[in-house]
């Protein structure tokens, strides 16, 4: 049985199309990435898929229940995790938890338990007394995800959920996705973090402009794009785009201290880039190509720049 089933779903506000005609299928047990620039429908997608939003036409099962004639047993299903996260600021991270836990009906010892568990498993055990109120943006979704995970839902939804988080929180919310994901639970995952949709993902779909432009693995969709590479060069003193010009390249991208070039014709771009070096007196500190990524599939996909 599919996790996940949307057929055909279409919605508008006044006359801009929000989604038009999106179908998705998600396995159960999968991880599922569902990437697009702003504005493209994702959210608005995620809100029909959870039962925020009727659609104006289509249809959506979680695990073979519709979500709009059963909406109570639809969700009993799933957790959501949105990306400014649902916390009660003046209750503490423990009795967050535990709230949610009594609202999917677990008994108190195996909520007590369970809490205990996963708030240890995210970090914040030594602060399970403390308000919420106190706690730091990244510390905050935390108790957001340990709260929708409390239950061990069949389905995990998470919009955005490493957006403006410090390193430790995103290595700890990533984990928790794998581990719930081991456990059994499917994934789906809004994300604008192309390498974490990369090394998360094994299945990822692409909307732009309210359709499904692209759905494959991530290897698929990167093979799909396989005639463009870069070439990433480091000088020894700082350089302008300007240097780079030639109809052999798609473009030049500025990484850091870095220039990256792509290119159809990896060859070509390490020619130019030593005859570059050499006609502006410059030394080459580093130098390396690359396989196409999935950032590459994705701009060519949404047309981003």
């Amino acid at each position: 049985m599919d996790a996940v089933t949307a057929d055909n779903l279409r919605k508008s506000f006044g006359s801009v199309k929000a989604v038009d005609d999106v179908s998705i299928r998600i396995s159960e047990g999968e991880i599922y990435g569902f990437l697009g620039p702003n504005g493209a429908g994702k959210t608005t997608t995620i809100r029909m898929l959870t039962g925020v939003l009727i659609p104006d036409s289509g249809t959506v099962s979680i695990f073979g229940t519709d979500v709009h004639k059963d909406p109570l047993a639809a969700k009993m299903k799933m957790s959501v995790i949105p990306e400014n996260g649902t916390v009660y600021s003046d209750l503490t991270a423990f009795q967050n938890v535990l709230l949610t836990a009594k609202f999917y009906g677990m008994e108190k010892k195996e909520r007590e338990e369970r809490a205990v568990d996963i708030l240890k498993r995210l970090g914040l055990l030594e602060r399970k007394d403390t308000l919420v109120r106190s706690f730091s943006k990244g510390m905050r979704q935390r108790v957001s995800i340990a709260a929708a995970i409390v239950h061990s839902p069949r389905l995990l939804i998470l919009d955005e959920p490493t957006t403006g988080l410090d390193v430790q929180s995103r290595r700890l919310v990533i984990d928790t996705i794998r581990h719930m994901n081991s456990e059994g639970s499917t994934i789906l995952l809004t994300t604008h973090n192309i390498e974490e949709a990369n090394a998360l993902c094994s299945n990822i779909s692409v909307i732009n402009k309210g359709k499904i432009v692209a759905t494959e693995s991530p290897e698929k969709l990167k093979k799909n794009f396989d005639t463009s590479g870069y070439v990433e060069v480091s000088f020894d003193r700082p350089v302008g785009e300007d240097i780079f010009s030639s109809p052999g390249l798609i473009r030049a991208e500025s990484w850091g201290d870095k220039w990256r070039l792509f290119s159809d014709d990896p060859d070509f771009a390490v020619r130019y880039l030593l005859s570059v070096a050499e006609r502006e007196k410059l030394k080459i500190v580093s130098i390396a190509t690359s396989n196409p990524t999935l950032e590459e599939a994705f701009v060519r996909l949404t047309g981003e720049a």
